[in-house]
C-alpha cells in the first residue's frame, strides 16, 4: 500500500501541475495560452428567451459590484466606492475641500489650532531636532489616516484606468468579452502601478546607505526610525496599495484564479511584511523587498497584455527578458536578503538587542526567525510560481500548444454577456 501510495503521489502533482497549467483563469499561466482570434468570441449563444444583461463600462448592470454610482451615499455606506470612481474621487475632493477651508478659515477663529484633515493628505509626524534642510520622520497613529485616504486614491485610479483608458484600447484592438476587458484592464493597471513604483523604489534606494542591496546596512546602526520624508510617502503608499488589493480580494472584485490561495497567501505575507517592518523600525529592508517585487510584477504584465493583443513577436520578446528579471529580483535578490537576516543580523548594536518600544528597538534575539520567516515564505510562493513559469518556456521552446477549448477565453463558464456601448 505505501508503495502504491508513492507511486500515486508524483501523478497527482503532474496532474494539479497540468490542471493549474492549462487553466485560463489561473493570475500566472492561464493568461500565457493561446488567444481566440481578436473579435471572434466562441461562448455559446444565449438560450431563446434567456434574458441578457447589457453591459455599461463593461460592467452588468444588475452586479452588486458594478461601476455604476447607486448615489453618493449608497455608494458610501455599501462600499461600492471602491469600485464606482465618481464616488472615490468625490470622497477625495471632499477632504481636499475640507483641509483647504480650514487652512482659509482657521486663521481667524484659532491660529493654533492644527488642521484635522492635514493626517489625510501628507504625512505626519515630523521630528522638530531633525534639520529643515534634511527633515526626518517618525512613524505614529496618524499614518492610519494617510494610509486609509490612500486606499481611497488607489481605488479611484485603478477603477480609473481600468474603466476609461483600458477598456477603449482593448476594443479598438478587438478585445470584446466583458471578462478578457476586465483581465486586460487588471493588466494595464498592474503595469503602470507596478513601473512607477518600481521606479520610485529604485529612486528611494539610491538615497539610502543600502544602495543596491548593500545589505549590511539593514542592520547597521538600527534602529532606523528617523525616515526621510520621501521613504516615509513610499511606503505608506505601498501598505495602501496592499490593502486595497485586500479589499479588492476579500470582496471579490476579481474573478477567483485556480491560485486563489496562493494570492490570498501571498497579500497576507505582504501585509505582515509591511506592518511589521514598519513598527519595529526596518522600513531599510522593506524597501529593498517592495523594489524586488515591482520590478519583475511590471514585466509579467507586460507579457499577459501583449498575449492579449496577439502580438506574438513582442509577447515572447518579452516574456524572455520577464524570465531573467524574474530570476534576479525575485530569487537573487531575495536569496542575498534571506542570507543576510541568518548572517547579518549580529550587526545590530548591542545597544538594541533588546525589547524596548518606547526607545524604537525590537530586535531581540528571537527577531532573526521572525523576519527571515516571512521572507522565506515569499519565497515559497515565488517558486511555485516559478516552476511554472519554466513550464511556459519548456513548452514554448518545444512547440507544444494548448488545446484553444481549454485556453480560448477566461470567462470560460460564465453566461454570454452582451456589450452595450455608452
Amino acid at each position: 500500500m505505501a508503495r502504491l501510495a508513492d507511486k500515486k503521489k508524483p501523478q497527482r502533482i503532474q496532474t494539479y501541475a497540468e490542471s493549474v497549467e492549462t487553466d485560463p483563469a489561473h493570475h500566472l499561466v492561464g493568461p500565457f495560452g493561446p488567444q481566440t482570434p481578436l473579435g471572434q468570441g466562441s461562448a455559446p449563444p444565449s438560450p431563446p428567451g434567456a434574458p441578457k444583461r447589457f453591459l455599461k463600462n463593461g460592467n452588468a448592470a444588475d452586479s452588486p459590484w458594478s461601476t455604476q454610482s447607486r448615489g453618493f451615499w449608497q455608494d458610501l455606506t455599501s462600499l461600492r466606492w471602491v469600485v464606482v470612481p465618481s464616488s472615490s474621487l468625490k470622497i477625495l475632493l471632499l477632504i481636499v475641500v475640507l483641509w483647504a477651508n480650514w487652512e482659509i478659515l482657521a486663521p481667524y477663529v484659532s491660529k493654533d489650532l492644527p488642521n484635522p484633515f492635514t493626517p489625510l493628505l501628507f504625512i505626519s509626524h515630523y521630528i522638530p531636532s531633525s534639520s529643515p534642510d534634511d527633515p526626518r520622520y517618525q512613524k505614529g497613529y496618524l499614518d492610519l489616516a494617510f494610509v486609509a485616504y490612500h486606499i481611497v486614491l488607489w481605488s479611484f485610479v485603478r477603477q480609473s484606468i481600468t474603466i476609461y483608458l483600458c477598456r477603449p484600447i482593448a476594443r479598438y484592438f478587438g478585445i470584446k468579452k466583458a471578462a478578457k476587458l476586465d483581465r486586460f484592464g487588471e493588466q494595464a493597471y498592474a503595469v503602470i502601478y507596478f513601473a512607477v513604483m518600481g521606479a520610485w523604489g529604485v529612486r528611494t534606494m539610491s538615497k539610502l546607505p543600502t544602495w543596491w542591496y548593500d545589505t549590511k546596512y539593514f542592520w547597521i546602526d538600527y534602529p532606523h526610525w528617523q525616515m526621510k520624508p520621501e521613504l516615509k510617502r513610499y511606503y505608506l503608499m505601498q501598505a495602501a496599495y496592499w490593502c486595497q488589493q485586500l479589499i479588492v480580494l476579500v470582496l471579490g472584485l476579481e474573478k477567483p484564479r485556480k491560485d486563489y490561495y496562493e494570492l490570498v497567501a501571498h497579500h497576507f505575507v505582504t501585509l505582515w511584511l509591511v506592518g511589521w517592518s514598519y513598527l519595529v523600525n526596518m522600513t531599510l529592508i522593506g524597501n529593498a523587498v517592495y523594489l524586488s517585487m515591482d520590478i519583475p510584477d511590471a514585466f509579467l504584465g507586460l507579457s499577459k497584455l501583449l498575449n492579449y493583443l496577439q502580438w506574438e513577436k513582442a509577447k515572447t520578446v518579452v516574456f524572455t527578458v520577464f524570465i531573467g528579471i524574474w530570476s534576479y529580483f525575485r530569487h537573487w535578490l531575495n536569496w542575498v536578503i534571506l542570507y543576510s537576516v541568518w548572517t547579518e543580523f549580529d550587526l545590530v548594536p548591542e545597544s538594541a538587542k533588546r525589547w524596548s518600544p518606547e526607545d524604537g528597538v525590537w530586535l531581540v534575539w528571537w527577531m532573526r526567525y521572525q523576519i527571515f520567516a516571512p521572507l522565506l515564505a515569499l519565497q515559497g510562493l515565488n517558486l511555485f510560481w516559478y516552476f511554472f513559469i519554466w513550464r511556459i518556456a519548456y513548452r514554448a521552446i518545444t512547440d507544444v500548444t494548448l488545446d484553444d477549448d481549454r485556453s480560448d477565453d477566461e470567462d470560460d463558464g460564465e453566461d454570454e454577456v452582451d456589450e452595450k456601448e455608452d
